[in-house]
């Protein structure tokens, strides 16, 4: 049973890509894939590409074309609820469309067809991730990257949307928004929501888990490039492989 592993940004999977066995580049609806095993199991590495419609795209390929067991996201995003900070891990238990608006016809941020906002991930992979997180947050697995402050594992709603939010006043809204409406959302990032609604329409199990790499406000871009290029790959390639050995 094949598990998919999804990343927006190279970056994000290099150091996974370098622990791949047995690895095989392959190619289908214009996008690289890499197949192999981590730790021992059969995994396939994906770049969902960048926004909903990429990620939806690419999902759609994992299920339809490769037939994967499961889908695992992992990259960054920025925080938005108070204490979710930079360094921090957010592990998602649902997400929703921060930019879905079909009002007056349906509620805000409800996705027409689904009778739904929010699209869960499957609780099992989310405790795995969890539990993996919080090794590589602690003394044992911590990764030198993070200097000497002490940084959290979050577990609960993550907002996606077509646009990277990057201005404290943006922020501000977005979360007092949603907050007010009875959506509590730690995070923001680009692809989730997607992955999640297509997973859901084919019944496959789906887990992601984001690191904070800004607080998504006017320090947003300067702050994601460096986080980036210096730790979201090594936290994919830790908390993955600890994922991968519990399957």
């Amino acid at each position: 049973m094949t598990t998919a592993i999804l990343s927006a940004l190279p970056e994000e999977q290099a150091s996974l890509i370098a622990r791949l066995e047995r690895a095989q580049r392959l190619t289908h609806a214009g996008r690289s894939f890499w197949k192999g095993e981590l730790c021992g199991r059969p995994v396939l590495l994906a770049l969902s590409g960048i926004g909903k419609v990429a990620a939806a795209t690419t999902a759609t390929a994992l299920v339809e074309h490769f037939g994967v067991a499961r889908i695992v996201f992992t990259g960054v995003a920025g925080g938005l609820a108070e204490g979710v900070n930079v360094g921090d891990v957010v592990v998602a238990q649902a997400f929703l469309q921060h930019d879905m608006d079909a009002s007056p016809l349906f509620p805000r941020w409800e996705v027409p067809g689904y009778a739904r906002t929010r699209f869960d991930c499957d609780a099992r992979l989310a405790t795995l991730l969890q539990d993996a997180a919080g090794n590589c947050l602690s003394g044992a697995g911590r990764l030198p990257e993070l200097g000497d402050g002490a940084h959290r594992v979050h577990h609960g709603l993550v907002a996606s949307g077509d646009r990277f939010v990057s201005s404290a006043p943006e922020a501000q809204q977005l979360s007092q928004a949603l907050q007010e409406a009875g959506h509590p959302v730690l995070a923001v990032e680009m692809e989730g929501a997607a992955v999640a609604q297509v997973c859901l329409d084919y019944s496959i199990p789906f887990a992601a888990i984001r690191t904070i790499s800004d607080r998504a406000d006017d320090t947003a871009h300067a702050d994601f490039a460096h986080f980036v290029q210096t730790v979201a790959s090594r936290y994919a390639e830790h908390m993955v492989q600890a994922l991968m050995r519990t399957l």
